[in-house]
């Protein structure tokens, strides 16, 4: 029973690790820019991945003269600007849950993309779903009040959704020749290096290490150092689920991956409302719903005319 599940079960884990990992970031946040967080993140996380893949499989590395631009891309856009975007939002007080169901929104502008530059057909629940999600959107942000949450930070989970749909548009196409851990090698290395480029490692606060950290909510009053939820982040919070969900998307459908992804915003709201207190309206909770519902049905009208194709 539990091997003939194993593949939900990854998921799960996956999106439960991703989602609490967004709860000890808001921590570190308070402390560290989400450029710099970022930044800390790629460089550990490649360090250890690269290592890993070196050892395995490290032919797996190797990248043709035509190939380096397009990873270069998928790094930059893909992973830098990603988790930027996603830092930004959650530093400028924007609800975790929130952040992630707007950066949930990429397969609605992958959709776009594909009908107005690609010039393709898109199903008619297509657009339903991305009607949907608009609606949604309006009802968390309670346009008709004015924008309740901090505008750079809901720019910032933009960011990440676009940036997340490039990742797939590019991914899709590296994907058909290089394996899932080659790709998050050079995308975290691209991503790394762009840091390093744009902010130098010698101006980082390396104070930041040893720095107490306050846990807030419930366990205000709580400090660690602030090297214990950094290397949390780049362990526990990237490493750990990007494996569990490798592992499950070995083993299910895509269809059916994607759909168990949304647990995610789910699972940070959960952590957000016990750990931080963060709470939404009833109006705001419906409209996440609406969002999500909106995100399913365009997934899934996007699975099926990719199978028809």
């Amino acid at each position: 029973m539990l091997n003939r599940f194993r593949g939900e079960i990854y998921l799960i884990l996956g999106a439960l690790f991703f989602s609490f990992n967004g709860v000890i970031s808001t921590v570190v946040l308070d402390h560290l820019s989400p450029f710099r967080l970022t930044q800390v993140r790629c460089i550990g996380a490649f360090t250890l991945i690269f290592l890993l893949v070196l050892l395995r499989d490290r032919k797996s590395l190797g990248a043709t003269r035509q190939e380096i631009p397009t990873l270069i891309l998928l790094g930059i856009i893909g992973f830098a600007a990603v988790q930027a975007g996603y830092f930004l939002g959650i530093q400028r007080g924007v609800p975790l849950s929130l952040v992630l169901i707007i950066e949930f929104t990429a397969p609605i502008w992958i959709v776009l993309w594909i009908k107005f530059v690609q010039k393709k057909d898109v199903p008619r629940a297509m657009w339903s779903g991305i009607a949907l999600s608009f609606l949604g959107l309006i009802f968390i942000a309670k346009v008709w009040d004015g924008l309740i949450f901090d505008l750079l930070g809901i720019i910032g989970a933009l960011l990440s959704a676009f940036a997340l749909a490039v990742y797939f548009l590019v991914g899709s196409k590296v994907g058909q020749s290089r394996s899932a851990q080659s790709m998050t090698v050079w995308g975290l290395g691209m991503a790394g290096l762009t840091w390093v480029l744009v902010m130098p490692v010698w101006q980082f606060p390396f104070e930041i290490f040893t720095m107490k950290m306050n846990l807030q909510g419930v366990f205000d009053g709580t400090f660690l150092p602030g090297w214990v939820l950094i290397a949390w982040i780049i362990v526990m919070g990237t490493i750990v689920p990007y494996l569990f969900v490798i592992g499950g998307l070995r083993r299910m459908a895509p269809s059916t991956a994607s759909v168990m992804g949304m647990l995610e915003p789910v699972l940070a709201g959960a952590f957000a409302w016990v750990w931080l207190a963060q709470s939404w309206a009833p109006i705001q909770l419906s409209g996440a719903a609406i969002v999500l519902v909106g995100i399913y049905l365009a997934d899934k009208a996007k699975i099926a005319a990719t199978s028809a194709q």
